[in-house]
């Protein structure tokens, strides 16, 4: 016989989705199990009461310490993150470096980051006229 200390049991790590949808008014996080099921989700709203404040960064370390602790709770230990900004945006808002800085410190492995933004590729004519939209 093997000693017990020799066999350990295997502890599987529970990986997480988190996707991070921001724009220039809100910030939205929703985390999902490799399956695709809800394990958590925090807006900017649920963290504050002020409407000009919800796409901030220190809003957005407010969401992902609230994020972090539901994950806690679950079990999770890594990440894997999908950034989304408003489409057709250059860049995601002010609050998606906040999250990934925050969650990372929390302790959580990331094991990637992706991002996700749509591009839209010809699709319907842009409104605003030959000449444009003018001011």
């Amino acid at each position: 016989m093997e000693n017990s200390e020799s066999v350990k049991k295997k502890v599987k790590e529970i990986e997480g989705i988190v996707n991070i949808y921001t724009s220039f008014n809100n910030t939205i996080v929703h985390v999902t199990d490799m399956s695709g099921k809800t394990l958590a989700k925090v807006t900017g709203g649920m963290v504050t009461k002020h409407g000009r404040l919800k796409a901030n960064p220190t809003i957005a370390m407010f969401v992902a310490k609230k994020i972090e602790e539901n994950l806690k709770d679950l079990g999770v230990k890594s990440l894997y993150v999908r950034i989304r900004g408003k489409t057709r945006n250059p860049a995601p808002g002010p609050g998606a470096h906040a999250i990934i800085k925050s969650l990372s410190r929390g302790g959580f492995k990331i094991l990637n980051i992706l991002d996700v933004t749509r591009i839209p590729r010809g699709g319907p004519k842009k409104k605003g006229g030959r000449r444009g939209r003018r001011p």
